[in-house]
């Protein structure tokens, strides 16, 4: 068995955290394996202008206009700090791959939690990772945990996925991201299916994927039962338009998508009626975004947002209105790395929420950060 450096720089890695600079990692070869230990420290530096939003950006937090609040709130903290490893064997004439990785974001900051746990062998990939709904093309770098709302969602779960070429079609848990129907009789009795490409030509890259969910609700007490079906689409792409500029933007929409909308205002896909049927709600986001080169990183300017509709929850009594409708974000950053591995970034962030009711509020946030990746 040997144990050495490797220099090689983890892309997926580099985009989970939306932000610049290589990540080193240490290999370990025994036998025919090879193996890949790598992570970062990071802190965090945070200093909310207005009410307190987290650790991460929370935006129900944002207080509403006229509502009584104490403003200035300054937090650190390195619950994002990030320990995985990765493997590769020669069988079958291809390679068996697995990933495990883990941060300490579980409940909300400070638990160590899994993030990544799978392995793939010739296309076949099962165990958890980011859906095959969504993606980072579109996503522009954040400071912030979060990032920006309105994309197609880019976190992780359980899957049986298979990839040939650009193309993939996955099984992923039903209620995991998408959420369940609003009732206590809610039941999933079939995984969600999503399906994505991705290709690219040249500086410009770009996906489209969609999700198919069977939502399903049965009261044996009340005698009520009813299904349907939901649905999401999502666009995304980047182009880097001159060696020092790159561009790029997302759009999804969906019926009964749920979180598969990324921060969506409310997670919820479908809800029941007074008359015991199971109604969808709808979803629609978008984001935009630009980076340019300046010195040894990048200034970033990105917006996104998320809406639902909910008029007819409302209506129907299923939801007050004082639910949120829309979310909105926008960010402005600067991201650099003096050294290899040594990383650096400044943010301010606005950022507001609306309630169907019409009532309103908005936050700031400003935040700094260092991070050391090995």
């Amino acid at each position: 068995m040997s144990i050495k450096k490797n220099a090689s720089i983890f892309t997926a890695s580099a985009l989970a955290l939306a932000v610049s600079g290589a990540a080193q990692a240490y290999t370990i070869e025994a036998g025919d394996t090879t193996a890949n230990i790598y992570g970062y420290a990071k802190l965090d530096l945070i200093y909310d202008v207005d009410d307190k939003l987290g650790n991460a950006i929370n935006r129900n937090a944002i207080r509403l206009d006229g509502e009584p609040g104490s403003d200035g709130h300054t937090d650190l903290h390195a619950f994002q700090s990030r320990l995985g490893f990765t493997t590769a064997t020669p069988a079958g004439g291809s390679e068996i791959k697995t990933m495990i990785e883990g941060d300490f974001y579980g409940s909300g900051g400070g638990e160590f939690r899994l993030r990544h746990a799978y392995g793939e062998w010739n296309g076949l990939l099962a165990g958890q990772t980011w859906t095959n709904f969504g993606g980072f093309l579109g996503m522009n770098p954040t400071i912030d945990f979060n990032g920006q709302p309105g994309q197609a969602n880019v976190a992780r779960q359980a899957q049986l996925r298979y990839t040939v070429e650009g193309f993939s079609v996955a099984l992923e848990d039903p209620e995991n991201l998408g959420g369940s129907v609003d009732s206590a009789a809610s039941k999933s009795r079939l995984p969600d299916l999503t399906l994505r490409f991705q290709g690219g030509a040249g500086d410009f890259s770009y996906a489209a994927s969609g999700v198919l969910r069977y939502l399903e609700f049965d009261d044996v007490v009340a005698s009520q039962k009813d299904s349907t079906t939901g649905w999401g689409l999502a666009l995304e792409a980047s182009a880097k338009v001159t060696p020092d500029v790159t561009l790029r933007g997302s759009i999804v929409h969906g019926d009964g998508i749920g979180a598969y909308q990324y921060l969506a205002p409310v997670g919820t896909p479908a809800y029941v009626d007074g008359s015991g049927n199971l109604e969808t709600i709808k979803g629609t986001g978008g984001t935009a975004g630009v980076s340019v080169a300046a010195g040894p990183g990048n200034v970033s300017l990105g917006y996104g947002i998320s809406t639902v509709d909910l008029d007819d929850a409302v209506a129907d009594g299923a939801m007050a209105a004082t639910a949120n409708e829309k979310f909105e974000g926008v960010f402005l950053n600067y991201i650099w790395s003096p050294i290899r591995n040594v990383t650096y970034g400044v943010e301010a962030g606005y950022h507001s929420r609306k309630q169907v009711d019409g009532d309103k509020g908005d936050a700031v946030r400003v935040q700094g950060m260092v991070q050391y990746n090995f």
